[in-house]
């Protein structure tokens, strides 16, 4: 078995087109300390080849809700290709990997632990427009909240550079 960088399942080569039969498998898909992914159930293991992360963010919720301490905070929700659903937080962060030649950015959410969705393109820009600027580390980056947490996207000095 197989997950293509779009997110597509696939068996002996041919996709498989039963969503739910490619949520039945996610739900047993599990990461090891070594990157490797494995369908796991109680009776049976086996290894699945996964090109870059077996899910994809395909929409963005955000509202502003109260976290538990009164204070309205903004919340992000992604839901994947799979309609799982997930709140960025301390437990499901979002990342950023830019590649260190292009800075082309590859945007992630964690959905379970080692399971992570590629935010697809049009709901990064979506991420990006909600953007604020915060000082870390003596450095001013773009990022976003949620539940709380600053997730950051980039440096604004570097965004600016390139958009000149």
């Amino acid at each position: 078995m197989r997950i293509d960088r779009n997110g597509t399942w696939y068996y002996q080569g041919s996709p498989i087109n039963r969503k739910e039969l490619v949520c039945l498998f996610a739900s047993v898909l599990r990461r090891e300390a070594d990157g490797s992914y494995w369908l796991e159930t109680p009776v049976e293991r086996g290894r699945i080849e996964v090109e870059d992360v077996p899910f994809v963010a395909v929409e963005m919720c955000w509202k502003d809700c109260d976290c538990g301490d009164g204070t309205p905070r903004q919340c992000l929700s992604f839901r994947t290709s799979l309609d799982e659903i997930v709140t960025a937080d301390a437990d499901h962060p979002i990342r950023v990997h830019l590649c260190p030649v292009t800075r082309e950015p590859r945007p992630y959410v964690t959905i379970r632990p080692g399971l992570e969705a590629k935010i697809s393109r049009a709901v990064f820009y979506e991420l990006v427009a909600l953007g604020q600027t915060e000082m870390i580390g003596g450095r001013e980056m773009l990022g976003v909240w949620s539940e709380g947490v600053f997730f950051p996207i980039d440096e604004v000095q570097a965004l600016e550079a390139a958009a000149e």
